[in-house]
């Protein structure tokens, strides 16, 4: 069984700050890079669960929705994560993506 635990946590934190920031940070990028990242957890989900189909791409549903948006998103990457690695890997992404953000 692998702990997604730390991962999990890192997407509640990097989405409670989006939660928190004022529209004028979501407007100069901070949704935009928790919109790339709900993206890209998606479609390695999606690689996952269907290999060598064409991934759907996550609409964009607004600012407002880009936490919820990320959380849904890890939710279905880690149903489909097989080792450790991939969580590291998983957490990298978000923390970086939390750092171009500025939240």
């Amino acid at each position: 069984m692998l702990d997604t635990k730390r991962l999990t946590q890192a997407v509640d934190h990097f989405a409670d700050r989006l939660r928190a920031a004022p529209q004028s940070r979501l407007q100069r990028g901070a949704a935009a890079e928790a919109l790339g990242l709900a993206r890209e957890f998606s479609r390695r989900a999606q690689l996952a669960e269907e290999p060598g189909a064409e991934p759907r791409e996550m609409p964009d549903a607004g600012m407002f929705a880009a936490a919820d948006q990320i959380t849904v998103a890890v939710h279905d990457l880690v149903l489909v994560l097989t080792d450790e690695s991939q969580i590291d890997e998983a957490v990298r992404l978000v923390e970086e993506a939390q750092k171009r953000a500025g939240v």
